[in-house]
C-alpha cells in the first residue's frame, strides 16, 4: 500500500474531455491496476466535472458568448478544481479517513452534478482526465503543479474530430450535426490547438529539468 497518493492529469490531443472513448484510453495507459471498481487503489476523475452550470453562464456579462464557448477553460470553475487537487495531497486522510468527493457531469441535464465520485482512502492513485490539466495559466497551473505527472496523449486529428462530433450529438450538446459540426470547429478544436502548443511545451521543458537534475 502506498503511503501517500499518486496523482496523475491526462489530456487527449484535440479530443481530451470530449472524445467518445478517452475512458478506456486511460484505463488502458493504468494497466495493471483497476481503475474505478469497488476496492480499487486507483480511480478516475474527469474534468468535466467543473464545468459551470448553465444558471451560471446565464449571469454573465455576455451569456451567449459563454454558451457558444462552452468548453473554454473560462467556462470552468477552474479555482474549485485547483482546490480538489490541493485537498488530494493532503496525507493526512491516512490517518483521519477523509472521504473527498468530486463533482461528475450529467449530460442528460447538461449540467454537472456535485459530490458524485468519491474518493476514498483506498484510493492510492488518482488520475484526472481533462484537457485543461495541461492548462499554463492560472489558476489551472497551479494544479499541474500538485501533479506527480502528466500523460500528454496524441490522437489523429480526424479520428479526433470525427468522435468529437459525433460525441456533441449523441450527448445533446448539439441538437445535429450542422451544430455539431460549427461546435467542433469554433470551439473545441481551436481550444484544442492551443493547448497542444502549451502542452508539447511543458513535456519537453519538464524532460529538460529532470535531465539537468539527473
Amino acid at each position: 500500500m502506498l503511503s501517500s497518493r499518486i496523482l496523475a492529469g491526462d489530456t487527449h490531443q484535440i479530443s481530451s474531455a470530449v472524445e467518445a472513448e478517452r475512458n478506456s484510453d486511460v484505463r488502458d495507459a493504468a494497466v495493471p491496476v483497476p481503475v474505478n471498481s469497488p476496492h480499487d487503489q486507483a480511480i478516475l476523475v474527469g474534468l468535466d466535472g467543473w464545468h459551470l452550470s448553465r444558471a451560471q453562464l446565464d449571469v454573465f456579462p455576455e451569456p451567449q458568448l459563454a454558451h457558444d464557448r462552452r468548453g473554454s477553460h473560462w467556462t470552468f470553475d477552474g479555482a474549485g478544481y485547483v482546490s480538489f487537487v490541493r485537498q488530494l495531497r493532503d496525507t493526512s486522510f491516512i490517518t483521519n479517513g477523509k472521504i473527498i468527493t468530486a463533482p461528475s457531469f450529467d449530460h442528460a441535464l447538461k449540467d454537472p452534478t456535485p459530490n458524485a465520485v468519491s474518493i476514498h482512502p483506498h484510493h492510492r492513485i488518482v488520475i484526472i482526465e481533462g484537457l485543461y490539466v495541461f492548462l499554463a495559466i492560472h489558476p489551472w497551473s497551479d494544479g499541474g503543479l500538485l501533479l506527480d505527472e502528466r500523460w500528454f496523449i496524441q490522437v489523429d486529428p480526424k479520428e479526433a474530430r470525427r468522435r468529437l462530433v459525433g460525441r456533441h450529438v449523441s450527448t445533446g450538446v448539439a441538437k445535429d450535426m450542422k451544430e455539431a459540426n460549427w461546435r467542433a470547429d469554433e470551439n473545441d478544436i481551436p481550444s484544442k490547438w492551443s493547448l497542444n502548443i502549451f502542452g508539447a511545451f511543458l513535456c519537453s521543458y519538464q524532460l529538460s529539468i529532470q535531465m539537468g537534475s539527473s
